[in-house]
């Protein structure tokens, strides 16, 4: 049996199975291909390929068609409060389909309609979950599998270890990607021996030649060590795990005492998470393209700690599936 062949794999489409996840504002055009095209998935963060690198969505669909062949995926963030934008989410989503993508990664709200729709177009959907609570609410909205975000995970990360929350999620059947703390290829065989049907990664692929942050982000990576990586509620409401710089600790890390209250109030925690996420979008894009000051703000997970070199996308993928596949040779 070769190895590189799990539920993943045979959902998207690809050769490897690892994830290249979805990023704001690093998912630009060319890493999404490069990584593709190297067998991994990459994957279309919507609002990093029109808000930061300024293509109409169909037309940066069709430039990353034009880089590879090969199948990509797309992001949608479920943000059904918002109805401008869920509009405009869903004319992406329908030029996606016209333009033959067919794996999905939901997040944020519940997938039902979604899941639906896109299945009826012969696609394929993924939820990003936490735990165990919004697995089952993704599970009963019936999607096919789940990216599992893990304490360890860079962005919006989770609070449980990969192990623990693959041990919550196993008895739903459904496959579970593991989503925090995969730097290293051996880190990678380690999920994918424990049951997981494969890892998506995030902080690995900023540190590679494809992707256009600035070089300073890239050597903040490399310099930091999983204990620089710290989580501040200012840039989007919610904890979104950064690297511990002097712009982290000037802003600080946690909500104010009434920002804490809406953005715990059922009623106004979704506008105020869009009032962070609004104010990070014109500081972090600015602090990850143009360099370093104070006003840098480094997304990136604990998996820092095994990274010490940017690569290309397709090394960073063939260096796992040279691990993947060597269990079967052993």
């Amino acid at each position: 049996m070769n190895n590189l062949k799990t539920k993943l794999t045979e959902d998207a489409g690809i050769s490897v199975p690892v994830i290249c996840g979805p990023m704001f504002p690093c998912s630009n055009p060319e890493l999404v291909a490069a990584v593709s095209d190297a067998g991994a998935l990459g994957m279309i963060q919507p609002m990093s390929l029109t808000s930061i690198h300024g293509y109409d969505f169909r037309d940066g669909l069709q430039h990353i068609k034009s880089l590879t062949d090969k199948p990509v995926g797309m992001n949608i963030l479920l943000e059904h409060a918002f109805k401008k934008y869920q509009i405009r989410m869903d004319s992406w989503i329908d030029i996606a389909l016209e333009e033959g993508v067919r794996f999905f990664l939901t997040a944020l709200g519940h997938p039902g309609e979604i899941t639906k729709r896109i299945h009826d177009a012969g696609g394929i959907v993924y939820h990003d979950v936490v735990n165990r609570h919004f697995a089952l609410k993704a599970a009963e909205a019936e999607v096919d599998g789940l990216v599992c975000v893990n304490k360890n995970a860079g962005g919006h990360a989770g609070d449980i270890s990969p192990e623990d929350l693959f041990a919550d999620l196993e008895y739903l059947g459904l496959p579970v990607v593991c989503a925090g703390g995969i730097s290293r290829p051996e880190e990678a065989r380690a999920m994918i021996d424990l049951g997981y049907a494969g890892v998506q990664m995030g902080t690995r692929f900023i540190a590679t030649r494809e992707c256009t942050v600035h070089a300073d982000y890239q050597q903040a990576i490399i310099d930091a060590v999983a204990n620089d990586i710290v989580l501040t509620e200012k840039i989007s409401g919610v904890p979104v795990a950064v690297i511990n710089n002097e712009a982290v600790q000037r802003m600080g890390t946690h909500a104010s005492g009434l920002s804490k209250k809406l953005l715990r109030h059922p009623k106004t925690k979704k506008w105020m998470r869009m009032f962070y996420m609004i104010k990070s979008m014109r500081r972090l894009p600015q602090a990850s393209y143009k360099g370093s000051n104070y006003q840098n703000f480094y997304q990136a997970g604990r998996s820092v700690g095994g990274i010490d070199k940017v690569l290309s996308a397709a090394d960073v993928v063939q260096l796992f599936a040279d691990e993947l596949t060597k269990k079967t040779s052993e």
